[in-house]
């Protein structure tokens, strides 16, 4: 046949099944992303356990053998925000290259244990990570329960696939991934936190 006869449809454009363009997206985040809610319920466990078993209420940063100069706290700043907006690119363009929530995540976690070795005074805001992680967690279960309630099935993908490759497409799987995202690197830096402070005085 002529190729105006193809439709959307037969591109895989318009087909729910397609999704988004990365094949392991369309299957971590889409086909299994009953699984994935489970690794992100692992992950959250492990930060609990971390929390009771190292956070206290008077916790101040542990003593470290060196002092960092002002040169490698400027440039570790400065490098601070590459991989921080690095991992924000790889969450928001998961579903279209390799990447998404988990190692964009990781990457943001990163960006803050660049500075908590770089800085022997940093402290992070742990109580708006604990914020974060709570909202972002939250979100990704009313999602899921939205699908189950409204097309009868959890975390079900119910919105528009759009046109396959573009930024704004793959219905939920975008949404799901940067939940994702601010999760694992929330929960993450919370642990690294925990594990570079101590009990004060």
């Amino acid at each position: 046949r002529d190729s105006e006869e193809y439709t959307d449809v037969e591109f895989g454009q318009e087909d729910p099944q397609s999704g988004p363009a990365n094949i392991v997206t369309s299957i971590v985040a889409d086909f299994r992303s009953f699984d994935t809610l489970g690794e992100i319920t692992v992950l959250f466990v492990s930060s609990l356990g971390v929390a009771l078993l190292l956070g206290s209420k008077s916790q101040k940063r542990m003593d470290l053998n060196f002092h960092p100069n002002f040169m490698l706290r400027i440039g570790s700043r400065a490098l601070f925000g590459i991989i921080l907006m690095t991992g924000v690119f790889i969450i928001v363009h998961g579903h279209l290259t390799p990447g998404g929530g988990f190692p964009g995540g990781t990457m943001i976690a990163s960006s803050i244990l660049l500075l908590y070795l770089a800085d022997d005074q940093f402290r992070a805001k742990i109580s708006g990570f604990k914020v974060l992680e709570s909202i972002a967690g939250s979100l990704y279960i009313v999602i899921g329960l939205v699908g189950l309630f409204a097309f009868d099935y959890f975390l079900v993908n119910f919105l528009d696939n759009g046109v396959l490759g573009e930024l704004i497409s793959a219905g939920i799987v975008p949404l799901i991934y940067v939940l994702i995202g601010l999760k694992v690197g929330s929960e993450i830096s919370g642990i690294i936190d925990h594990f570079l402070t101590e009990e004060g005085a």
